[in-house]
């Protein structure tokens, strides 16, 4: 039993410091509220338990929105990046998504240090166990030494810790990643609150002594010249970047893992937890591709020093003397010496209907959920669930209204969204192609959407803002230029329209331009705006379309049952994600746009 007596009091307290943790306690933090951030070892904030990367496709695209609104993800891939790249150069503006290597200890270090010198924020090391709650509301957290920490608002953030457990082939042990301890006692808390719990799974790579690896062979993987930087607020990316390396799989190694499959837990059967579509396990890439005759590989280093090398691409629960063999068949790896052993891991979700889209749950008041507990994947969905999780819990306490980002405004209001109305049974990863608006949303304009947004919540400071509006002002001065200054009896914004003008090119060379001093930033962001005027206005007018539906809340307390003429399967439906909005019920599977205009009926006969 936990002793009841007071240790201390928060306004909000954050279970967890993994990549959603550290975003929400952050921002609850810079906001104003007294918040806790409770961690088993302050050596493992924001560790990298995965790849030793941030950012990719769609993935970017939401580091850029974390660093838009205020926070800390793209401040500290550009502190510790060792390799910068842009992902789809070749394809148009909309897709294209930057992504850098880390070195994985300095990232951590760079994170635990902003977070100690971060006002408003008290880091606790200590096991949480208990969700203490009264009259559904949250009361306190309980942890394994006794303590009981007060407070008004909840943040849990346990990424793979609940009900962890560890499968190296048959070898099984609980854990919350190799090293630590699982969080079993919190499950148990979590279920007596009223929360259903699921159970999905992940994979690791093996890790390898780069010193024994035959890297000169290979073929290498530069990073870009100059580098990108994430955040809008660095200027620039001096250091040397450090080289990735690609090899192939063959039929070789095909053949071994078809022949072990019943040994892999993760295609055995052994583990029930749902597994990750889109970042499938190497023996469920030779199964599911079997007429291909090789797949990708990327050795990726894992520190600037280049000591350990990650596999990417070689995600496995394979019993370990598979994965030394599958080595030893893979260029470039034949003599190396395994540091870890791939592993699989299996762990405890909520369900994500469960939630408001504040991301705080539907039955407990002032508990909110954010990163793998709510069924994704990835640094960088956690980080964006994060941060949103901190502002509202914050805002929670100063009695203030949700932020809540709309699909047209953010990656991070597409992940939301989707998760509240489609829920998932898998771990869930962003893509580009889930975004209907992703020319609105591109990653180099992240800071025109988001900006204004995270200023008005707090989060934004003065340094950051002047430098917006700085931009904001540069943008307006070119744009003003370019539609009038006439060549050929056509503006120069006109001739930016126009499909393979060569002014885009040659704009840096304008004598107006380099007199006035634009930087690259303002000139990409008018580039685009130019050229896709046609489409983004267009857009933008099926965005105004559907703002009716967006706007048009349906109280939490509907009776569905209760309306004539609503289909059977629909009423179902909508009992069980309980949608915000009309726009949310509409984006629910199975129901139809006759179900939405009877219910849009309801509410104008009822509310």
């Amino acid at each position: 039993m936990f002793n009841k007596t007071k240790t201390s009091e928060f306004d909000c307290i954050v279970i967890g410091a993994g990549h959603a943790g550290i975003e929400a306690a952050y921002a609850a933090a810079k906001i104003g509220a007294k918040t806790a951030l409770i961690t088993i070892s302050k050596n493992t904030i924001a560790q990298m338990s995965c790849n030793p990367a941030i950012g990719g496709l769609a993935k970017g695209q939401i580091v850029r929105e974390i660093d838009a609104l205020g926070g800390l993800m793209g401040l500290a891939i550009d502190a510790t990046g060792i390799q910068f790249r842009i992902l789809n150069r070749s394809k148009g503006p909309a897709v294209h998504a930057p992504r850098a290597q880390a070195d994985k200890y300095k990232y951590s270090d760079w994170m635990r240090q902003t977070l100690e010198q971060t006002d408003n924020l008290t880091i606790i090391e200590a096991m949480a166990t208990e969700i203490i709650t009264e009259d559904n509301k949250v009361r306190a957290v309980g942890c394994e030494d006794g303590s009981v920490y007060h407070t008004q608002t909840i943040i849990v953030t346990p990424g793979t810790f609940l009900g962890g457990m560890l499968w190296i082939g048959s070898e099984k042990w609980a854990g919350g990643r190799t090293g630590e301890p699982p969080s079993t006692k919190l499950s148990q808390s979590l279920k007596q609150t009223g929360l259903q719990l699921g159970r999905m799974s992940t994979d690791t790579t093996p890790r390898l002594d780069a010193t024994t690896c035959d890297l000169d062979k290979l073929q290498i993987q530069p990073g870009d010249e100059p580098p990108i930087p994430f955040s809008f607020m660095t200027e620039k990316i001096n250091r040397p970047q450090a080289p990735c390396w690609l090899t192939y799989t063959n039929e070789k190694i095909h053949k071994l893992l078809r022949d072990n499959l019943h040994r892999a837990p993760l295609s055995s059967g052994q583990i029930e937890g749902v597994v990750p579509r889109y970042c499938p396990s190497i023996e469920d890439k030779v199964t599911r591709f079997a007429d291909k005759k090789q797949h990708r590989i990327f050795l990726e280093p894992e520190e600037e020093s280049i000591k350990t090398i990650y596999c990417n691409g070689i995600f496995t629960s394979m019993p370990r003397d598979v994965q030394q063999q599958m080595l030893k068949l893979l260029p470039g790896t034949e003599n190396a010496r395994i540091i870890h052993y791939g592993y699989a891991i299996e762990y405890d979700y909520c369900p994500p209907i469960q939630l408001k889209n504040s991301l705080e749950t539907k039955m407990v008041s002032g508990l909110f959920m954010a990163g793998q507990i709510n069924g994704t994947s990835g640094y960088e969905e956690a980080a964006g669930q994060g941060i949103i999780a901190g502002i509202n819990a914050a805002r929670k306490v100063q009695n203030s209204e949700p932020l809540v980002l709309g699909r047209d405004q953010a990656y991070i209001g597409v992940l939301i969204d989707d998760l509240l109305t489609k829920g998932t049974d898998e771990p869930y990863r962003m893509f580009t192609s889930r975004a209907e608006y992703r020319l609105l949303l591109r990653s180099d304009n992240a800071d025109r959407r988001l900006t204004q947004i995270g200023r008005t919540v707090g989060l934004v400071g003065q340094q950051r803002w002047e430098k917006f509006q700085n931009k904001l002002k540069s943008i307006d001065k070119l744009k003003s230029y370019l539609m009038n200054t006439r060549s050929d009896g056509s503006s120069l914004w006109e001739h930016l329209h126009r499909p393979g003008s060569p002014l885009a090119e040659s704009l840096p060379e304008n004598s107006y331009v380099q007199n006035a001093g634009f930087d690259s930033n303002v000139l990409q962001a008018v580039i685009i705006d130019a050229k896709y005027d046609g489409y983004l206005a267009k857009q933008q007018r099926l965005v105004a379309s559907f703002k009716t539906l967006e706007n048009k809340k349906i109280p939490p307390e509907l009776d569905y049952n209760s309306i004539l003429h609503l289909r059977s399967e629909a009423k179902e439906k909508l009992s069980l994600f309980q949608p915000g909005t009309l726009a949310q019920a509409s984006r629910i599977s199975g129901i139809t746009p006759a179900d939405i205009t009877v219910l849009q009926i309801h509410l104008k006969k009822y509310f």
